[in-house]
């Protein structure tokens, strides 16, 4: 049985009692247990069910690559599925509850899975759920939606009560891992001059090296530990940081850090986890290596564990998994478990060590103590179901069959040591085959590069490899002073710390145990825990023709549970390079993908969430138009007025008596919204060529223009007036929804495709505030105001000018979106609503009247213009609108050019955009369609045209609306029917309603009113 030892626990207070409970049950620990030490310590083996086959699991590790202790942690607003048993910090009142079983964790119904494991073989899903066809609805879908997925998600109604938050850092080098190697590569970057930040995801540096024995300039690992930490603390250059884990690396230096800064404190001061966004020059993963578990028959019944794992629980908790402990290893690393073990006044019947002649000095030193050592041994089968009972012992070189039972209660088993290459290789780092340690390694040669093409990230110690204390520290300086250089900074001519241990022979790769194991053997040997992946599935796989690694992950599952293939990938991967015939190198590996080991969705998200989830964006005039009653219009992020009712009086009033008001003397409109991009560098005109259908470079200083600007693929996506402010800076408005995107999509093509361009942007969207003043005496307003002269002449149509407005400083363009005399100033935010006053009480003599996006759009409309989102929907292009004229004939190429080639984009069908009158004067139905004779072969009618935009126009007293219509232009008179918005759905006869084909320009066609 697993028990509390009397003495010993490098981490735990044993003055210092803790409670806490595991499915129901009352537990107690100690301050520095692990929830996974003080289950052990109570004998609670047991822990979890597999995924698939709800085989009874327990502890494997002792770490982040734990595949089977994963739990339900806290209760209510702090209840976490999927938690990992062996990283979770005991503290007082923690609640923790099993997964995956029902009705309970001793007796789970799932568990007949397992008696019919031989009919569900790998990839079984993908033949036995295709027939029956009516199955799939009605029986297997609802199953497997039932059994998927670990834990259970928390209930919709409860909101996380924690406070999460992102922090961001900027340094000359992080050093990922605080064991012996991080920390000392730390210290040699630091003694040269660099800003060092340290990250080492566990509560304790050092790593294993206190475990494991040895010394450091002449000390013991801790004591080193001890000292080269209080150093790197008394450094103002160095920052360290507990219980933070290295969860990516990106392009450009960028790294994302995972800081769980009160887990082990429920309830404490601070943030429960911290997003760290740190941008670094220079990258060094000294992130160490997880040791392989061997593959052989009942390898995964609970008590079956690492060999470190085991020493882990010894050392650092004072715990034992078992009071008979049988070490089974490939390599030399797991005696010293035996020894630790012996040390402990702890049984061990055996070491079955599965390499002919044995080890070397550390066998020797076992057999001093009077442990058992069996050369050529291998372990047939484990005994025991729900916990280990003995094992089957027989020759390595055979087929399996039983030379001895050997009674026992745990198994510590040892396959070799994999370095962690996860963040090496998550930014395109590669990866060499070592034979000598059978395990994947850094390749300098091909290290991840920066945008300067030179390395960036440096593997230490373990990580890189170097396995043994003296060879990791040598590596680790070399690391650090390689970072240091890099960065610039010199450094001493020092030594690496010299460190001793006691030497090893050499591993003997050792990929299915035994050699030669019999077919039931390998269908009990398994590969992934959580996922039940075993030897042979992955056989099985390879002999249905998946050669491919990544495929046969797919078809078996293989790394792709939570652990992502941790203690899995290795042992697959020969096993598959078996079966294959093909050197495992060629296999290769599967893809690591960011984060390291799962991070919470409330890390993401940070503070983002409730009100500010979605900040909603507010012009500098919001207090005002709140204050006189508008109605609010979302606009992307932005809240817009769209109008505003007096006592009374309803939306539709308000627009029409806002449209009256401007066209008949005076109205303004609150147009901060629109995106203002700055696009500035000697490069900038051509790059708006390209981005735009028509030439922005010919553009003159003082004038504006109006752009139209499509996707690659020719579509239209956004529009806009185009400034140019001087020789080498434009000011590019957009849609108020699109500046965000539209800016991203600048920077897109500037960074990936025309990265050598001279050209800089900023989106100075809320930068300025802008207000539209409109109508037949908006001339007369801007003048009374004094400061400028706006007139004709000076300040004609598409022109614009600096100057000053009553005492404010503002920039004026000449330019309408209603097709009246219009002028849109832009002041700096803080100074907005100071303007806006001044023109409401300046106006009062006209009759001043803000209007609403209502009304803005009802003008806009009667003038034909169009708006996109409404005209345009993904699928339309420039010549669908009519804009023909805004599209260059003079340039070679721009956005979307070769796209609107296309047969598709020229076809002489396509929907074109033209005005539409109801016969009747009413107002046609958004969206409705164009009903056009026959059906498709859907049974469908047929249409040839839909609404894009409707509205009534006060102006003329009648329901307008613009469309886009099958030969639409070639049509003009010709009524056709569209779509009601009432209807009789149980009868097949449409409503529908009759409108005339019109020019889309409904109000001023010739443009007089607009050019006074």
């Amino acid at each position: 049985m697993s028990t509390r030892l009397a003495k010993g626990g490098r981490f735990t207070d044993r003055d210092t009692q803790i409670g806490f409970t595991f499915n129901g049950k009352r537990f107690t620990g100690h301050a520095g247990d692990t929830l996974a030490s003080a289950l052990l310590a109570n004998d609670q083996v047991l822990l979890g069910r597999s995924y698939k086959f709800h085989r009874p699991r327990g502890l494997v590790a002792s770490g982040a690559e734990e595949p089977n202790a994963l739990v339900e942690l806290g209760q209510g607003a702090r209840f976490e599925p999927d938690q990992r048993a062996t990283t979770t910090e005991l503290f007082d009142g923690l609640v923790a509850d099993s997964q995956n079983h029902w009705p309970s964790l001793e007796h789970d119904v799932g568990e007949i899975n397992a008696r019919l494991a031989r009919f569900l073989p790998a990839g079984f899903y993908y033949k036995t759920f295709l027939w029956p066809r009516s199955f799939w609805k009605h029986l297997y879908e609802p199953v497997i939606r039932k059994a998927a997925g670990l834990g259970k998600a928390p209930h919709p109604e409860t909101r996380d009560v924690d406070r999460y938050e992102h922090f961001h850092a900027h340094v000359d080098l992080l050093v990922i891992g605080g064991g012996v190697a991080g920390l000392q590569a730390a210290k040699v970057a630091a003694e040269a001059g660099a800003q060092v930040l340290l990250l080492e995801q566990t509560a304790h540096w050092g790593g294993r090296a206190p475990v494991d024995g040895g010394t450091i300039e002449g000390m013991e690992p801790e004591a080193w530990i001890e000292r080269t930490v209080a150093a790197l603390e008394a450094m103002d250059n160095v920052r360290l940081r507990l219980r933070c884990m290295g969860a990516g690396v990106y392009d450009h230096g960028y790294v994302l850090g995972y800081e769980r800064v009160t887990d082990h404190r429920p309830g404490a001061k601070g943030p429960r986890h911290r997003l760290w966004r740190i941008r670094t020059k220079q990258v060094v993963t000294a992130t160490g290596a997880i040791e392989r578990p061997l593959s052989f028959a009942g390898n995964d019944v609970p008590g079956v564990m690492l060999a470190s794992a085991v020493r882990d629980y010894v050392v650092n908790y004072g715990v034992a998994p078992g009071a008979r402990t049988v070490i089974v290893t490939n390599n030399d690393d797991a005696y010293r478990t035996a020894m630790i073990l012996k040390d402990a006044g702890l049984e061990v019947p055996a070491i079955l060590d599965a390499r002919p002649m044995g080890g070397g000095a550390l066998m020797q030193q076992a057999r001093d103590m009077g442990i058992r050592v069996e050369p050529g041994r291998a372990v047939s089968k484990v005994l025991g179901r729900t916990r280990v009972t003995g094992v089957a012992t027989c020759n390595q070189d055979g087929t399996g069959a039983m030379l001895e039972e050997i009674p026992c209660d745990a198994v510590a088993m040892s396959g070799g040591w994999s370095p962690v290459v996860h963040l090496w290789s998550h930014c395109g780092g590669k990866l060499s085959w070592d034979n000598d340690g059978a395990f994947f390694r850094p390749d300098a040669g091909r290290a991840p590069t920066g945008a300067d093409g030179k390395p960036f990230v440096i593997a230490a110690g373990a990580a890189n490899g170097f396995l043994k204390l003296p060879e990791t520290l040598a590596c680790a300086d070399g690391a650090g002073k390689a970072a240091a250089q890099a960065l610039g900074h010199g450094f001493a001519e020092t030594a690496a710390p010299a460190a001793e241990v006691t030497a090893e022979t050499p591993l003997e790769p050792v990929w299915i145990m035994p050699r030669n194991a019999r077919p039931d053997l390998k269908m009990k040997a398994f590969l992934d825990y959580q996922n039940d992946v075993k030897v042979s599935d992955v056989q099985l796989a390879a002999q249905e023709g998946y050669e491919s690694v990544e495929h046969t992950k797919r078809y078996t599952t293989l790394g792709m549970a939570t652990d992502q293939g941790k203690l899995s990938n290795i042992n697959g991967l020969a096993i598959l390079s078996d079966a294959l015939g093909t050197p495992i190198p060629q296999v290769g590996t599967t893809t690591f993908r960011p984060p390291y080991t799962p991070i919470s969705f409330g890390a993401i998200a940070g503070e983002a969430r409730g009100e500010i989830f979605q900040p909603l964006r507010q012009t500098p005039m919001h207090a005002w138009h709140a204050a006189n009653n508008a109605a609010w219009e979302p606009v992307g992020h932005w809240r817009r007025p769209y109008c505003y009712p007096r006592p009374g009086e309803s939306k539709h009033e308000a627009v029409n008596r806002e449209i009256n008001a401007t066209r008949e003397s005076l109205g303004m409109l609150d147009a901060s919204t629109l995106g203002k991009i700055l696009v500035k560098g000697p490069d900038a005109g051509a790059f708006l060529d390209m981005l735009y259908t028509n030439k922005m470079s010919t553009l003159k200083v003082g004038r504006c223009r109006y752009g139209l600007m499509c996707n690659e693929n020719g579509f239209l996506m956004d529009d806009g007036v185009v400034v140019r402010l001087s020789e080498d800076s434009f000011l590019c408005h957009t849609t108020s929804g699109g500046a965000d995107n539209i800016h991203a999509h600048m920077e897109d093509w500037l960074q990936c495709e025309w990265w050598d361009w001279k050209v800089y942007t900023a989106n100075l969207t809320e930068q300025y505030a802008q207000i539209a003043v409109v109508g037949p005496n908006a001339r007369k307003l801007l003048e009374k105001l004094g400061g400028m002269d706006v007139s004709k002449e000076t300040l004609p149509f598409m022109a614009w000018a600096d100057g000053t407005l009553a005492d404010t400083p503002v920039r004026v363009y000449r330019i309408s979106f209603s097709g009246e005399l219009s002028y849109e100033i832009a002041v700096p935010a803080n100074r907005g609503r100071a303007f806006w006053g001044k023109l409401l009480d300046a106006g009062r003599e006209w009759n001043i009247t803000p209007y609403g996006t209502e009304a803005l759009h009802v003008m806009r409309a009667e003038k034909g213009f169009i708006m996109i989102g409404d005209e345009t929907d993904g699928t339309v292009i420039p010549q669908d609108l009519g804009l023909d004229w805004a599209i260059s004939k003079k340039k070679d190429d721009f956005l979307g050019k070769r796209a609107q080639e296309r047969p598709d984009m020229a076809r002489d069908d396509r929907w074109k955009l033209v005005g539409l009158e109801t016969v009747d004067g009413s107002v046609l139905p958004d969206g409705a369609y164009a009903i056009a004779p026959g059906r498709n072969a859907n049974g469908q009618r047929n249409t040839q045209g839909r609404v894009t935009s409707t509205y009534w126009s006060p102006t003329l007293k009648k329901g307008i609306a613009m469309g886009l219509v099958k030969h639409g232009p070639d049509r003009m008179g010709e009524v056709i029917s569209f779509t009601a918005e009432e209807q009789d759905h149980t009868s097949e006869t449409l409503t529908t309603v009759e409108a005339r084909i019109v020019s889309p320009v409904f109000y001023d066609p010739e443009g007089e009113k607009q050019n006074v």
